[in-house]
C-alpha cells in the first residue's frame, strides 16, 4: 500500500477504507527494539489522549493534530531516532503517512486518568491492548502507574498495569512502566520527584505482574540519579517531562545517560515543542547524547 501524501488523504482513507489501517501495519517494515549499540532514542506523543494539551506556558500547544504530526514526522526523520511512543490514533496516522518504516513503535495503554479529573488516579486501560500491539507487530506497550497512597483509585491502576505486563509478556513484548509516587496538592495531582519517592515507585512498579522478564522502566531524571538507578536491574529509559528550562533538562539527561543501566531517552514535549520551534535541532541534540 502506498503511503498517504497529506492529511486530507489520511481522512479520505479512514472514511472510505478503514481496513487500510491494519493493512498498513502489516505491510510496514519492522525492526527489533535494540540493535547496534543497544541505545534507544524514542519520541513520545501520548499526552493528548489524556487531555493534557499544554506545553510549558502554552496551555493549548497540542490542540492541532496536524501540527503535532508535522512535528513528529520531523523528529522521526532525524538520523538516530529509533521510533515513537504514542496513543493508537496518532500511531495509525503515522503508519498511514509512511513515517514508521524501520522504526520502533510502542503503544500507550492507560489513558483513562484524564488530566484534572476527579478520577485521574484511577487510570484504567482505555487505549491499546497487548493483543492489538502484537497484531500490529509493535515492540511493546507503555503504562503510566501513578501511586497515591491516599487515593483508592490507585489499586485499580496497579491491577490494570499488572495484567497488562502479563499480557505483553505472553506475546513476548516489552512492558514499559512509568511509575510515580503521586498525591493531590490543592486539588491537582502532583508527582513526587524526590529521589527517595522515585526509588519507592520503582520498587512498587517492578514488582507488578507475574514476571519481570519483559518489563522496562521509564523514569524521570531527578537529583541523585545514580542512587535511584541502584533500585533496579531493569533496562531503563529516561523521560523528559515538561521542564521549565530546556537547557537544564538537556544537561541533566546527559549526566544520567552515562549510568550503566540507562538505555536511552523517551522524550516528547521538550523536543516536539522547543522554545525556538526547531524540532529537528532539538531532537538532533538529544540523539547526540544518546549515541
Amino acid at each position: 500500500m502506498s503511503k498517504c501524501r497529506d492529511y486530507a488523504e489520511v481522512t479520505q482513507l479512514r472514511a472510505t477504507e478503514p481496513g487500510a489501517v491494519a493493512k498498513a501495519w502489516q505491510e510496514r517494515t519492522t525492526r527489533p527494539t535494540t540493535r547496534g549499540d543497544g541505545r534507544l532514542m524514542i519520541v513520545a506523543a501520548d499526552h493528548p489522549a489524556r487531555g493534557a494539551l499544554g506545553v510549558g506556558p502554552r496551555p493549548t500547544a497540542m490542540n492541532s493534530r496536524t501540527d503535532l504530526l508535522d512535528r513528529l514526522r520531523a523528529a522521526l526523520a532525524v538520523p538516530g531516532v529509533d521510533g515513537v511512543l504514542a496513543s493508537s490514533d496518532i500511531l495509525d496516522d503515522l503508519v498511514l503517512l509512511g513515517a514508521l518504516e524501520d522504526k520502533v513503535a510502542f503503544s500507550s495503554f492507560n489513558r483513562g486518568g484524564l488530566a484534572g479529573a476527579s478520577f485521574e488516579l484511577d487510570d484504567r486501560m482505555t487505549g491499546a491492548t497487548a493483543a492489538s500491539t502484537a497484531a500490529a507487530r509493535m515492540n511493546g506497550g507503555k503504562m503510566l502507574c501513578r501511586i497515591a497512597l491516599d487515593d483508592p483509585g490507585t489499586v485499580s491502576t496497579l491491577t490494570a498495569c499488572a495484567q497488562a505486563i502479563d499480557d505483553l509478556a505472553a506475546h513476548g513484548l516489552i512492558a514499559m512502566l512509568e511509575p510515580f509516587m503521586s498525591s493531590r496538592v490543592d486539588g491537582k495531582v502532583r508527582n513526587d520527584l524526590s529521589p527517595d519517592a522515585v526509588i519507592k515507585s520503582v520498587h512498587i512498579g517492578q514488582g507488578l505482574g507475574s514476571t519481570s522478564a519483559y518489563t522496562w522502566m521509564k523514569l524521570p531524571v531527578v537529583p541523585e540519579m545514580d542512587r535511584v538507578m541502584e533500585a533496579t536491574t531493569l533496562p531503563t529509559l529516561l523521560l523528559g517531562g515538561d521542564p521549565a528550562d530546556p537547557d537544564e533538562a538537556f544537561a541533566s539527561w546527559e549526566k544520567a545517560l552515562a549510568l550503566p543501566s540507562v538505555r536511552g531517552l523517551v522524550v516528547g514535549r521538550t523536543l516536539l515543542y522547543p522554545n525556538d520551534d526547531d524540532v529537528s535541532g532539538a531532537v538532533a541534540t538529544a540523539v547526540k547524547m544518546v549515541r
